[in-house]
């Protein structure tokens, strides 16, 4: 049962998870539901409760998505049993032959995916650096161009690509764009509102928080075709969430708020304390005056510029897994968003084909106070130099 919210932040939405109060019960939190099945009426329908098997979906799916769909202003939202359900969820909804085109730099596992399973399935993949307005122009093939995919801020370089110009471009060729917004989240950005047809999240990360579980989550603009061929591929493929971790990742987002903004602060003290520091060649932070896309960043994103960030070291590669071996506040381990901060050397990660530099660290910023982090950053980075 809903309460009356309307005119109600977004964080106050978020930390109430919308004011659903179980009419059985009263309670405030939601209860879990295991079960698999559903009883059918005496008529053989399911018109009294309206489900009938935890493949299409569960009663704990209800909560979390009506707030996810209000969090970003959507039409409508689906949970996935992980991100990378989620995402390739939305490009089975496509059929052989469509053209595609996707970031450069983005989400590993999603680039080898599209890579080696979508191609030979039978889509057309092209990537490109899709923060380069010119070069996603010239990508497109007005009348065969589906689907174009976003990822902004990007994973690991946090290239930022301006959503609006990039939904413009895409339905002036008749595709649609989806935004991995992992990293910015609904309290940074909102890409639906900019134009955007589909947003996903690896919910795993910041919407959860606590690093506990894996799911993911899309959200669209509009009930159309595509959406209702996506609800049939997480139905057909079985690519649904447990009913407990439905309920951990309503738990996690309804700390969502304050937990970004403090990862966003963190973030941007010690992006600043890294810049210029005697071993360090760049830092890749978007809230950066020096990055490149920052005015794309400071236009889109409201009130931070995220809780990741890279750091190349001078000394290459071995001073950057020296590093990631020196510290003691940032935990080495893959994975983002969540409460603690975590350190990662991509590029052994990742694997020989890896775009991304050899002196590369990505640093996911959690909620430890920021002088620690920073005194943690600078004296690994004084022990390895």
């Amino acid at each position: 049962m809903a309460h009356d919210d309307e005119g109600l932040l977004p964080e106050t939405l978020a930390a109430r998870a919308l004011g659903w109060i179980d009419p059985a019960t009263g309670a405030v939190v939601p209860a879990i539901h295991p079960s698999t099945t559903y009883l059918r009426d005496a008529d053989n329908s399911y018109a009294t409760h309206g489900r009938v098997y935890s493949r299409d979906d569960n009663p704990g799916y209800d909560q979390v998505e009506a707030l996810l769909n209000r969090l970003e202003g959507g039409s409508g939202a689906l949970l996935f049993s992980s991100g990378m359900a989620a995402a390739t969820a939305l490009f089975l909804a496509l059929r052989p032959g469509d053209h595609v085109v996707a970031p450069d730099v983005m989400y590993w596992a999603l680039r080898g995916w599209l890579t080696d399973f979508a191609r030979p399935w039978g889509l057309d993949v092209e990537f490109v650096p899709s923060a380069d307005l010119g070069a996603l122009r010239a990508a497109l093939k007005p009348g065969r161009t589906r689907l174009v995919w976003i990822e902004t801020p990007s994973n690991p370089l946090w290239h930022v690509t301006d959503i609006a110009a990039a939904a413009e471009l895409a339905h002036a060729a008749g595709a649609r764009l989806a935004v991995d917004s992992t990293s910015a989240t609904p309290v940074l950005t909102r890409p639906l509102a900019l134009g955007a047809d589909y947003v996903m999240h690896a919910a795993t990360k910041y919407l959860n928080g606590h690093s506990d579980l894996i799911a993911g989550a899309l959200v669209t603009g509009a009930q159309d075709e595509t959406w209702a061929r996506v609800q049939a591929v997480r139905k057909g493929i079985g690519a649904v969430l447990g009913p407990f971790e439905a309920w951990l990742l309503l738990r996690g987002m309804r700390t969502l708020y304050p937990r970004v903004r403090t990862q966003c602060a963190n973030a941007l003290d010690l992006a600043r304390a890294l810049e210029g520091y005697p071993g360090v060649e760049e830092v890749l932070y978007p809230g950066l005056e020096s990055h490149p896309h920052h005015e794309v960043a400071r236009r889109q994103m409201e009130g931070g510029f995220g809780g990741m960030l890279s750091v190349r070291l001078s000394g290459g590669e071995r001073a950057a897994i020296e590093v990631a071996a020196r510290t003691r506040v940032f935990t080495r381990a893959t994975s983002l968003g969540g409460v603690e901060s975590l350190i990662e050397h991509r590029a052994s990660i990742e694997g020989p084909s890896s775009p991304v530099p050899a002196d590369l660290l990505r640093l996911s910023v959690g909620i430890e106070a920021a002088d620690d982090l920073i005194a943690d950053m600078t004296q690994a980075i004084d022990a390895a130099r």
